[in-house]
């Protein structure tokens, strides 16, 4: 027996992933299949782009381009508008390549004669080999003598972006593949921007989204709407979404979720965002939807509600009745059925190899615990609940959910997304996948802890695991502890070169700007990272700015930490990044700039033994770091 006769339609709205489904909906519909529900998914944000992306679209951005008087035009709008032709005669083969459907395509592409080039190519200019410095194909050095598949995703992403960039100049200023008109709603105190937004006269992208939300509600028929905005770069298209549904089909009920809500919209109080949305959720869909259904039914009443915002006589109300959530054993097996998984896009777009891991190849997402199970990191959102309720299932039901999926897909490759992978679980999965002869390639974040021993990871490289990722953070014993990461530089040093030597990819997650964090802590640091990849230890990296939310322990305790935060603006709409004080004055922004110009150079093997204050453009001190610390740590 259904839970529900309701059927109900989860979209994915623009932009998250090209190359790969956001999972969030693929779980929902799982979910509520297991539970006998008629539910269906669609991906418009795929659906736009390849909308956009195509002959057709090619046609009306040369309009848009056209129109616009000579003298206002940009560079790009110019070669574009030159090339139209070269455009639109190649823009759809481009994407079927990108696809996997035309892999021969690729020698076209790479030779540089086929696809017109604008001013994205230009970056192809940095790619110089060391040894070369004044002659030879600098993509022969990037991607080797053989890549000739790669080569020619990278400079076909390139033509994406510098189309991409057109469509920006002509047509909409906030477009973009990842962070679709983000500054409307990352840590917005006030709906206003967006709401003048919403207002606006729809442009080309907006009544293309229009029509495609329109096409998915009359294809499906569903009488419930969820739209699951996981960043905030998702969420204007959302509302557009949900605009657009309001005025075609009102007796639709629409709710809003996912991880975007679930940081930054905690203390909701607009009204106007209800005008949207019936219903907004909070932390894991599943018990909020059983029982939204059953109230939509009118089988439950309004304050038997479970986590959930809706309007009340023109005010806010979160209603929230303490029942137990759906354990994680029972949430279901992700599906993608109904998501063109033979339509998405293999983009090329860094050479950082972790980076390209999220933007290359389809991979199927799944969840090995819910939470984390240290939750003790003060940078991180270790108050809510997606990082502090931790519950575990089964390896058996794991490989079991594996297997579907595998049958469901016929894809191989998997993306464990926890927030940090446990030991212990993993350990048991690698065992259980043996054991079956389930043949898999994986890879996800973990803690560099020592329960990761060389015998683990070789383990772990048995059962296919290819990378990992890791936060070394600061590398900085001082500030690990500050942090209360629980991993010592000595300690990472140890682990990381267990995974290499075990032939896997590793990445460290690398943070700059954390309270108290002086330029000679931030030189000790660069002297770490540069010696972690001279051993070997870690083969990528990626350095980011601190950045404060009001749900970590800085937010929530700055003395602790040294530093005074800044009064957040009055509002009633998002919240989550909030400004700091540090009293030691470090310009963080000009250290950035100097950690990833190494960081990129040592990831290609450059400048491994130097001196790493050759990086900074201002005088810095001396490292305190002995050149040879690493290496004593894996060998002592």
């Amino acid at each position: 027996m259904p839970v529900s006769s309701l059927r109900v339609l989860s979209l994915i709205p623009p932009m998250t992933q090209l190359n790969t489904p956001y999972p969030s909906t693929a779980y929902l519909t799982g979910f509520l299949r297991s539970r006998g529900v008629a539910a269906f998914q669609e991906d418009l944000a795929l659906a736009l782009v390849l909308k956009l992306f195509s002959r057709e679209g090619m046609a009306t951005l040369c309009e848009h381009v056209r129109r616009i008087p000579m003298r206002q035009r940009t560079d790009c709008m110019m070669q574009f508008d030159i090339s139209y032709e070269r455009y639109a005669a190649t823009v759809d083969a481009v994407i079927g390549f990108l696809q996997g459907r035309d892999a021969t395509l690729s020698y076209r592409i790479a030779g540089r004669n086929y696809l017109p080039e604008g001013p994205r190519f230009a970056s192809l200019d940095v790619y110089v080999d060391p040894d070369d410095p004044d002659g030879g194909d600098p993509l022969a050095w990037a991607f080797g003598a053989l890549g000739t598949q790669d080569r020619a995703r990278h400079l076909a992403t390139l033509y994406l972006n510098d189309i991409a960039d057109v469509l920006r100049e002509a047509v909409d200023p906030r477009f973009e593949f990842v962070r679709y008109a983000e500054s409307l709603a990352l840590s917005q105190p006030t709906f206003e921007p967006l709401a003048k937004a919403l207002a606006a006269e729809p442009n080309w992208v907006d009544d293309t989204l229009a029509a495609l939300a329109r096409e998915a509600v009359e294809k499906h028929q569903p009488q419930l709407v969820l739209i699951s905005v996981p960043f905030p770069g998702a969420v204007y298209a959302a509302f557009r979404i949900a605009q657009t549904i309001k005025r075609h089909r009102p007796d639709i009920k629409i709710c809003l979720g996912g991880g975007y809500v679930n940081t930054e919209l905690r203390e909701l109080a607009e009204p106007r965002v209800f005008d949207y949305f019936d219903y907004v959720t909070l932390d894991d869909g599943e018990k909020p939807l059983l029982a939204l259904m059953e109230h939509i039914e009118g089988k439950r009443g309004v304050s038997r509600l479970a986590r959930t915002f809706l309007r009340q006589d023109g005010a806010v109300r979160y209603v929230n009745l303490q029942e137990a959530d759906v354990p994680f054993s029972e949430v279901g097996t992700p599906t993608w059925d109904g998501l063109p998984i033979d339509r998405y896009l293999s983009l090329l777009d860094m050479l950082n190899p972790m980076h390209r891991l999220w933007s290359d190849g389809r991979w199927n997402k799944l969840t090995i615990a819910h939470g984390c199970y240290w939750k003790k990191c003060s940078f991180c959102d270790v108050t809510l609940d997606y990082i502090s309720r931790y519950e575990t299932a089964s390896a058996e039901l794991l490989v079991d959910r594996i297997e579907a999926i595998i049958a469901e897909t016929g894809q191989t490759g998997f993306h464990f997304v926890d927030e940090a992978a446990p030991p212990k679980m993993l350990k048991a999965l690698a065992e259980e996948l043996l054991r079956r002869k389930v043949s898999i390639s994986w890879w996800g974040n973990i803690r560099f802890e020592k329960s990761f021993t060389p015998e683990l990871a070789q383990l772990l490289a048995e059962s296919g695991c290819i990378a990992i990722s890791g936060g070394l953070e600061v590398a900085s014993d001082r500030l690990l502890k500050l942090m209360k990461k629980g991993v010592s530089v000595e300690q990472v040093a140890r682990v990381t070169h267990g995974f290499a030597e075990a032939g896997i990819l590793v990445h460290a997650y690398l943070m700059y700007g954390f309270p108290t964090q002086t330029v000679q802590d931030t030189v000790d640091a660069l002297e770490y990272v540069r010696q972690l990849f001279d051993t070997g230890c870690i083969q990528s990296g990626f350095f980011h700015r601190f950045a404060c939310t009001v749900h970590s322990p800085v937010g929530q305790s700055p003395e602790e930490y040294g530093v005074q935060l800044v009064p957040l603006p009055p509002g009633n709409f998002a919240k989550n990044d909030v400004g700091f004080i540090d009293p030691t004055g470090t310009d963080h922004e000009l250290m950035g700039r100097a950690l990833n110009k190494a960081l990129y150079n040592f990831m290609h093997g450059i400048g491994l033994d130097g001196d790493v204050r050759g990086w900074f453009d201002i005088r810095v001190p001396k490292p305190k770091v002995p050149r040879n610390f690493i290496e004593r740590a894996l060998y002592q």
